[in-house]
């Protein structure tokens, strides 16, 4: 099976990347259109394969034969480029499929994107490619590219640059238009790539599956992804654990950071996980570096490749600030605040060590060596110092003015210390691009702007080890959401700990005997009102039989007049009290698939937003650490001298409820616990709420 797979993959690439002969459909005569660069792209780069234009007007273009089809040529092509208009999409993906084209890449627009009649042909061009077994790159590709080769099919105009630089980053984008400015940003900056593929709309191949085909090109070490959205995230999570296993590192610069929830959800969870959010989990639990700006797309590689994975546990992250400009490392620091990456105060041994080696550095979060650390003996020495404290795990060299007006000795202490024990992230404050080129000729972290290399930083820092796929739960419970008796008996099944609970009649007219002592509280107790606050379905605090029963009463009255149900029976529950309140909720995301998430928890935690969010099932380290970027979870630790909460049980909680992603009878689409009440010496949950995939 994984030797198919290999070939499978050994032959999409030849065919989409190192074709030996291409079609360009609707090659135009004139240069200046669109549909006329391909093929001077190709011949401008020198490409060595058979080229075939192809024009059912003309018998040559740009001064070359043409052929009025793909089944008037000598041959079938590898790889043909499609750039007739999108009425003639349709039946030139059809000859070139029933000809035996391997691969079709398709510049024109107007499919899904447009409306009922263009997902009608997207859906066509699908039944295309699992008729005839062609593989389809788009719509909307500006098209594919290979540097090393001379396979420049791509109509982006970007590619008249001359002399472009070859290098060892391959690029996938959605957006056709990227790939131009990546190479052109790219080699304004001495940053090469191996290829650049745009995407377009993945009717048929998605870039996990193209980006899979490269895996085993030894002449491709790194991936920059520029994604519109997450789509077919199988496939990606794929390619992620492939390029994790081959040790080649992965960043992604993803538009749409916005807090609008994907879909309406029945669960907090839903209005808390939004898209953005989803996205970020995604890609953090694939292993895959996130940037927030296209500066530190093109910058981030070096950093993340110096960057090794943290474990599961470990202690937060701490960045190192060594300067001769204390306003400059500020314009660093405070944006890595921002990002929560800690810049901490060395340690008073490293400050010791300083002194020891005649070195002058104030006791500070930033290690501020003045205009004395210019010279090289003092900013070398202070780097072998600081890249060997236990307490760091990254340094951020920022270096003055120096950097524009003495470039190579400014940069030199950095580059020497290129290999150092930590990984090295040099800022240059002033605009110095000589200094800029150094460093990364040397294979040095280096950043333009403070806000890029901080973006950078923290998106290497965030980085965790990449999660096996599972096969996601099958839909059999029809979307039927249960009743808070139905989904206390699930959490008993998971073992999750609950309040004790006793149905009751919503017409009672004199309190039974409970099984717990007041004061208790009284929800309604329907699937047909998840949200019970806002019905005016709970009462809290119910001192005796005499208030229960009156409880009830205007519960029933209220509940009716908010929502037109009127309420058949209430659950009551002794009020239950602890430390501080989470909320632990699972979904299924119709792309990503299941996800687990903590979050403070109460009334107002969509207000708060702080929660914590990864890829289902984990395990105990997962949960801590999920626990730990919630930040009102402090008060968790025993603040200030007040009792500490039990979060080995809160991390326990959270683990049960991921193992909902394992479970099919039933499948469960979303589940919440809110409040889970923290104790210092256990978790009840005093809430919850459940609907069936």
């Amino acid at each position: 099976m994984l030797t198919t797979l290999n070939a499978d993959r050994a032959a999409l690439r030849q065919a989409l990347l190192s074709p030996r002969s291409v079609a360009i459909v609707g090659q135009s005569d004139d240069a200046t259109k669109t549909t006329g660069r391909p093929l001077k792209y190709l011949r401008q780069a020198g490409y060595r394969g058979t080229i075939y234009p192809i024009n059912a007007r003309r018998d040559t273009v740009l001064g070359e034969r043409a052929y009025r089809s793909i089944s008037a040529l000598p041959e079938v092509p590898d790889h043909a480029y499609v750039v007739v208009p999108t009425e003639a999409v349709i039946d030139t993906v059809a000859e070139c499929g029933k000809a035996g084209v391997k691969v079709a890449t398709i510049l024109a627009a107007g499919f899904s994107e447009t409306g009922a009649d263009g997902a009608a042909r997207e859906e066509r061009l699908k039944e295309i490619a699992a008729e005839t077994g062609i593989r389809i790159v788009g719509p909307s590709s500006l098209g594919v590219v290979n540097l090393r080769e001379g396979v420049v099919l791509t109509a982006n105009a970007a590619f008249a640059e001359p002399d472009i630089p070859v290098g060892r980053t391959f690029v996938a984008s959605h957006s056709g238009t990227m790939i131009g400015a990546l190479m052109s940003r790219g080699k304004a900056k001495g940053v090469g790539f191996a290829g650049l593929v745009s995407i377009g709309n993945e009717v048929d191949l998605s870039i996990g599956e193209i980006c899979s085909a490269t895996l085993d090109d030894p002449d491709i070490d790194s991936y920059l992804l520029f994604l519109e959205s997450i789509r077919n995230a199988a496939h990606l999570r794929e390619f992620a654990l492939g390029a994790a296993a081959r040790n080649k590192s992965v960043v992604a610069y993803k538009l749409g950071r916005s807090a609008v929830a994907r879909e309406l959800a029945v669960t907090h969870t839903g209005a808390l996980a939004g898209e953005d959010d989803v996205a970020s989990a995604f890609l953090a639990d694939c292993g895959i570096a996130r940037v927030e700006s296209l500066e530190a797309l093109l910058e981030a590689l070096p950093l993340v490749r110096r960057t090794p994975i943290r474990a599961v546990g470990a202690r937060a992250p701490r960045v190192a600030a060594l300067t001769t400009t204390a306003g400059g490392a500020i314009m660093v620091v405070d944006p890595l605040a921002m990002r929560g990456v800690d810049v901490a105060q060395p340690s008073a041994e490293t400050f010791a060590r300083f002194a020891a080696a005649g070195i002058a550095a104030t006791p500070a979060r930033i290690v501020d060596l003045t205009i004395i650390g210019a010279r090289y003996e003092v900013y070398k020495g202070a780097l072998d110092i600081i890249t060997t404290a236990p307490e760091f795990d990254m340094v951020v060299a920022v270096v003055g003015s120096s950097a524009r007006f003495q470039p190579e000795l400014a940069v030199k202490p950095i580059i020497d210390s290129a290999n150092a024990a930590k990984p090295i992230a040099a800022f240059l404050v002033p605009e110095a691009p000589e200094a800029l080129l150094r460093l990364s000729e040397a294979g040095v972290p280096s950043f333009r702007t403070p806000e890029a290399c901080a973006d950078a930083i923290a998106a290497a820092l965030a980085r965790r080890a990449p999660k096996p796929a599972i096969a996601a739960p099958q839909a059999s419970g029809g979307g039927r959401v249960l009743d808070e008796l139905e989904a206390y008996a699930l959490l008993d099944r998971l073992g999750v700990p609950r309040s004790p609970a006793l149905a009751l009649d919503a017409t009672v007219t004199q309190a039974p005997a409970l099984p717990f002592a007041y004061p208790v509280a009284v929800k309604v107790l329907s699937a047909d009102i998840p949200h019970k606050t806002e019905a005016g379905g709970v009462a809290l605090n119910v001192r005796d039989g005499d208030a229960l029963v009156a409880a009830i009463r205007a519960m029933r009255e209220t509940v009716k007049e908010r929502t037109g149900i009127t309420p058949q029976r209430v659950l009551v529950a002794p009020m239950i009290s602890g430390i501080g309140e989470a909320l632990i909720g699972y979904r299924v995301d119709r792309e990503v698939g299941p996800l687990i998430m903590v979050a403070a928890g109460g009334v107002y935690t969509e207000i708060y937003r702080d929660r914590s969010l990864r890829l289902a099932p984990v395990d105990l380290g997962d949960a801590h650490a999920m626990i730990a970027e919630v930040k009102a979870f402090a008060t968790l630790r025993g603040f200030r001298g007040k009792p500490a909460g039990d979060l080995d049980a809160l991390a326990k909680a959270i683990v049960a409820l991921s193992q909902l992603a394992l479970q099919n009878d039933p499948a469960i689409a979303e589940a919440e616990v809110n409040p889970l009440i923290v104790r210092h010496d256990g978790v009840v949950a005093v809430d919850a709420l459940v609907k069936l995939l």
